[in-house]
C-alpha cells in the first residue's frame, strides 16, 4: 500500500471508527459523572480526583453508575408520559404549515410552526400538574435525576439502534443511505429526515423532547432550591436567562429547521443520543450546580448580568432572523437601512439540478461568518457567571460550547468551500474572519 492511501486509510479509521467509538463510550459516563459530583460531592471536582485515587477510576464510576444504570420504576414512567406528551402536542398543537430546505436529493421536508405554543403549553401544564393540583412534587426531576439520566441513556440506545435499522430498510425518503461502516451509520445516522407515520422524528428528538425537557428540569431545580434553602437572586436570574433562551430557540424554531443540525447532521447518535442526554444532563449545570450552593448577588449585579445577557441572547435571534429575512425575501429587504450585500452562489445537488443560495455579506453577517455564535457563548456564559468560580462545573457547558462552535465554524466552511467552490472564496474573501474578527 502506497504512503498516502496508508494515510488516508488511517485517517478515514480514525474519524469514521476510533473517535465515534470514543464518543459513544466516554460521553455517557462523562454526564454521569457531572450529575454525581454536583449532587453527591457538592461540586467538587477534587474530591471526585479524590475517589477516582483511591478506589481506581473504573472502580469509582462502577460505584456511581451502578445504583441508577438501569433508571427506576419512577425515571421510565416520567420519560414514558413526557416522550407522549411531547408527541402528541407537537402532532396536535396549531400552527402554519411551512418548508424546510431543499435537500441534496430534491426533497422537502414540511413541518408544523408551532414551537412556541409546544414550549408554553409543556411548561404550564408542568406548573398546574405540581405546583396547583400536587399530582407530583416540583422536585421530582431532581430528586430522580441520576436515575432519570441512567433510563434516558438505555432508552437512546436503543432508539438510535432502532433508526440505524429504520434507515438502512425503510426509509422515509432518498436522503439516506449507509457508508459501509456499520459503527459510523450508528454514530452519525442512515437517514437524514427520519418520519413515522407523518411525524418527523428528528424534529421531535432535537426540539421537543431535549429542549423542552431543559425548561421543565431547571424549573424542577429551582424548585428544589426553594424547598432547601430558599430561592436565591442567582438562581432565579439563572432560570430567568435560560428560559429566555428557550423562548428565543421556539419562537426562531423554523430557522433552525434550517440550519446545519438539520440541513446536513442525520439522525444518529450524535443527534438523537446529544438531545436525550447530554442536552438535559449538561446544559443546566450551572443550574444544578446552583441548587447546593444558594448565594445572593445583589439588585445591581443581578440586573447587570441580566441585561447583558438578554441582550446577548436577542442578539443571537436577530442574527439568525436577518440571514433568514434575506433568504426569504430573496435579497429584495434591507439590512441595517441598506440594500444588503449578496454573494450569489451557484452549487449543483446529486440530482443533477443547478441552483443558487444567497450568501449575506453584509449586516451581522459581515462581521464574521458565524457573527451569531458569539453572542450564543456570551449568552451561556453570563447565566453561568452568577454561580461564581468556586468550582469548574457550572462552566462545563461553556466550555464544550466554545469546543462546539469551533468545531462546527471549521465543518461548515469546509462543507460550502467543496459545496459553491469559488463562490464560496469570494465570499471568504468578502468576510475573512470565521466568529471573531481580527482574531479568528
Amino acid at each position: 500500500m502506497k504512503q498516502a492511501e496508508l494515510e488516508n486509510t488511517l485517517a478515514r479509521f480514525w474519524k469514521r471508527t476510533a473517535v465515534p467509538l470514543f464518543l459513544m463510550i466516554c460521553c455517557p459516563s462523562l454526564v454521569i459523572l457531572v450529575w454525581y459530583t454536583n449532587v453527591v460531592l457538592d461540586g467538587s471536582l477534587s474530591r471526585l480526583w479524590g475517589l477516582c485515587a483511591e478506589r481506581g477510576f473504573f472502580s469509582t464510576l462502577y460505584h456511581i453508575w451502578e445504583p441508577v444504570f438501569w433508571g427506576s420504576s419512577i425515571a421510565w414512567k416520567m420519560i414514558g408520559f413526557f416522550a407522549v406528551a411531547q408527541a402528541l402536542i407537537m402532532q396536535f398543537t396549531p400552527g402554519r404549515k411551512f418548508y424546510g430546505p431543499l435537500t441534496s436529493k430534491g426533497n422537502v421536508p414540511i413541518y408544523r410552526a408551532n414551537g412556541p405554543q409546544g414550549f408554553f403549553i409543556s411548561i404550564g401544564l408542568f406548573y398546574i400538574l405540581a405546583f396547583k393540583l400536587h399530582v407530583f412534587s416540583p422536585t421530582i426531576i431532581y430528586d430522580h435525576f441520576g436515575e432519570l439520566i441512567g433510563a434516558l441513556n438505555i432508552a437512546s440506545f436503543s432508539f438510535c439502534f432502532l433508526l440505524y435499522i429504520k434507515g438502512r430498510f425503510f426509509p422515509s425518503s432518498t436522503d439516506c443511505g449507509s457508508s459501509g461502516n456499520p459503527i459510523f451509520d450508528y454514530y452519525w445516522g442512515t437517514e437524514l429526515y427520519p418520519r413515522l407515520l407523518g411525524w418527523d422524528i428528528k424534529k421531535y428528538i432535537n426540539c421537543r423532547f431535549g429542549l423542552v425537557a431543559w425548561g421543565l428540569i431547571i424549573v424542577s431545580f429551582a424548585a428544589k432550591q426553594h424547598e432547601l434553602y430558599g430561592l436565591s437572586d442567582a438562581m432565579l436570574l439563572v432560570i430567568m436567562l435560560q428560559l429566555i433562551y428557550l423562548i428565543k430557540f421556539f419562537v426562531w424554531e423554523t430557522g433552525y429547521l434550517g440550519s446545519t443540525d438539520i440541513m446536513h447532521d442525520r439522525a444518529g447518535f450524535y443527534i438523537c443520543w446529544g438531545s436525550m442526554v447530554w442536552l438535559p444532563g449538561v446544559y443546566p449545570s450551572a443550574t444544578l450546580y446552583l441548587v447546593n450552593h444558594p448565594h445572593h448577588l445583589g439588585f445591581p449585579v443581578f440586573a447587570a448580568i441580566f441585561i447583558l445577557g438578554t441582550v446577548s441572547i436577542l442578539l443571537t435571534y436577530f442574527a439568525d432572523r436577518q440571514r433568514q429575512q434575506v433568504r426569504m425575501m430573496n435579497g429584495e429587504c434591507r439590512v441595517w437601512k441598506k440594500e444588503p450585500q449578496l454573494i450569489i452562489a451557484n452549487y449543483t445537488t446529486q440530482t443533477g439540478e443547478q441552483k443558487q443560495s444567497l450568501l449575506l455579506a453584509s449586516g451581522f453577517w459581515g462581521i464574521s461568518r458565524h457573527f451569531h455564535y458569539v453572542p450564543e457563548f456570551l449568552g451561556a456564559f453570563f447565566w453561568s457567571v452568577p454561580a461564581l468560580f468556586s468550582s469548574f462545573l457550572p462552566y462545563f457547558y461553556v466550555i464544550f460550547l466554545f469546543l462546539l462552535m469551533i468545531e462546527r465554524a471549521l465543518r461548515d466552511d469546509k462543507r460550502c468551500a467543496g459545496k459553491y467552490g469559488e463562490d464560496w472564496n469570494t465570499y471568504c474573501k468578502k468576510v475573512p474572519y470565521k466568529i471573531v474578527p481580527f482574531v479568528f
